[in-house]
């Protein structure tokens, strides 16, 4: 069975449903951001703008450019780098469908963007959300396309042509973008110099190895069982693996395993004695006592307090 690293890596990561805002302004405008916890990104859709990160230089942006922030930090963005910005504020977002739209009233230059936020794994940040720079920048390269570029036409056209099915089309656009932008990220990275997961995508050994333990967390695994499967000596694979994914094999190991039980917890009515067997435990009592090292609470705890959180809807709130 084939198994698709960088999807199930995203999914992974998710813990809630992605929510935007089409935010329509005209100069003069600016707007502060504050952090947020999770990933935000903005989407060009028409105009031009500059994006004030919370270090470093401004950055035009032009129509079809995708800046995303792995980390939520505070930013502004704004017509011009001089613009004072004012609050971005939730309770000015009209939500009336899916996505939220807000209108900021000028006489100038117009400016269409989407503005989103995800909802990411914070206490256990991924080992590819790590390796992230905080702002990922992905301009926008007439005559080179791109899927990334597909998708920001598409929410082009739904978004100022309304038509039926239209919020189901952008929601899903919406929840797509992630793996687009990480994807091309990690396309970008020049083979020769890259590190870290550009490279472990990519090569064919730590790529395989990934596969195996997404595919099968719960089998016995040892460094020589991964590295003979991959056709490389122990030691060999070990610093490869270690180098490219940021942790050594068991212990990414031991971290699928507790991502896989904590999804199963969530979204599976299993008994904990067959989640702890599914992700590689004889024990219930041995992996009740991982579990509650890694999360910090019991897993049967873990699974109301998720199942209490499944019932809000996340479309509902206002971006933060």
């Amino acid at each position: 069975m084939s198994v698709d690293v960088l999807s199930e890596t995203v999914a992974a990561m998710r813990t809630g449903r992605p929510r935007s805002v089409l935010t329509e302004a005209r100069a003069p405008w600016g707007l502060r951001f504050q952090p947020r916890a999770g990933a935000s990104f903005h989407v060009v859709l028409e105009g031009t703008c500059w994006f004030m990160p919370a270090q470093g230089r401004p950055l035009p942006l032009g129509p079809g450019d995708v800046v995303f922030l792995r980390s939520g930090s505070g930013h502004g963005l704004a017509d011009r780098p001089t613009t004072p910005l004012v609050e971005f504020r939730p309770e000015q977002v009209n939500h009336s469908s899916p996505i939220g739209r807000l209108s900021v009233p000028g006489t100038g230059e117009r400016a269409a963007l989407l503005c989103g936020a995800y909802q990411l794994e914070r206490a256990r940040p991924h080992p590819l959300l790590i390796s992230l720079p905080e702002t990922v920048h992905l301009p926008c390269r007439p005559g080179q396309p791109t899927a990334l570029r597909s998708a920001v036409e598409l929410l082009r056209s739904e978004l100022r042509d309304y038509r039926p099915g239209g919020d189901a089309i952008v929601s899903s656009l919406v929840d797509g973008m992630l793996v687009y932008v990480l994807r091309e990220w990690l396309h970008e990275q020049p083979r020769d110099t890259a590190e870290g997961w550009a490279v472990a995508i990519a090569d064919p050994a730590t790529a395989g190895a990934l596969r195996n333990i997404h595919r099968d967390p719960g089998r016995p695994w040892t460094v020589d069982a991964l590295a003979e499967d991959v056709g490389l000596s122990r030691a060999a694979f070990s610093r490869r693996f270690t180098a490219q994914v940021g942790e050594p094999p068991l212990t990414y190991l031991t971290r699928w395993r507790m991502t896989t039980a904590g999804r199963l917890l969530h979204e599976s009515g299993l008994p904990l004695g067959r989640v702890a067997q599914q992700v590689g435990y004889t024990s219930s009592f041995a992996f009740a006592k991982a579990f509650k090292r890694e999360y910090g609470i019991a897993p049967g705890g873990y699974r109301k307090l998720a199942r209490e959180d499944t019932g809000a809807d996340e479309h509902s709130r206002p971006i933060r």
